[in-house]
Formats: C-alpha cells, structure tokens, sequence
C-alpha cells in the first residue's frame, strides 16, 4: 500500500510539474486571420451596441457578419489587420462613410478608432 502511495505521489507531482512547464511555455504570435478575427468579435461582443452603416441602423452581431463577407469578398487583397482596418472594415465600399458605433452608453464613435484601440491591445495581449 505503501508503494502504490509513494507511486501516485510521484505521478501527480510530474502531472503537476508538466502543466507548469506548458503554462511557461512561450505563446505563438497571432497570424493575421487571427487579429483581424479578434478584430472583428471585439465588434460582435459589444453588448447594446448599434453598427451605423450608410445612415441605417444594425446588431453588433450583423456588424460582425457584414465584416466577414466583406473579408471574404476581398479575398487575397486584405491579408493584414492594417489593411483590414485600412480598406476594409472601417468605411462604406459604396459610399466611403465611415462605419460607426452608438455604445451602449450613448457615445458614438468610428469603428476605426475602435479597432485602432483594439490593435493596440492585441498588440499588447502579444
């Protein structure tokens, strides 16, 4: 009985030790899919958020899908966070007005000041 204490000590001491080790283990940078993804959901989770698209109104959820198939559209052109924040995700391909956001307190802002924060923290999240 002994024995078999002293064996599953050790198992979870290496358990234990082998989960520390993969805690300290150094994180993969994002690719660029990725920061544009993170971009997009830091949209879609905005809670009481209204997406201002071309004077009409829509969901932080229908902002965050309208974002995707714009992205998709674009195909091989946006392959960069910049360029997604640059050309595609920040303004009206129809009529260049700028995307806009009522927070749930009542200000408004542009989503590209939005993103621009948000890279900053992905950035940082590094």
């Amino acid at each position: 009985m002994r024995a078999i204490t002293h064996l599953l000590r050790f198992a979870l001491l290496c358990i234990l030790v082998s989960a520390g080790r993969a805690a300290d283990a150094p994180v993969a940078p994002l690719s660029e899919a990725e920061k544009i993804e993170k971009l997009i959901v830091s949209v879609e989770s905005l809670e009481g958020a209204v997406f201002i698209r071309n004077g009409s109104e829509y969901t932080a959820k229908d902002a965050g899908s309208h974002m995707r198939r714009k992205l998709k559209s674009a195909g091989s052109r946006i392959t960069t966070a910049e360029q997604f924040i640059d050309h595609l995700g920040t303004k009206s391909s129809r009529s260049g007005e700028p995307y806009r956001m009522r927070l749930a307190d009542g200000t408004t802002t542009t989503l590209r000041d939005h993103f621009l924060k948000e890279r900053e923290k992905i950035k940082v999240a590094k």
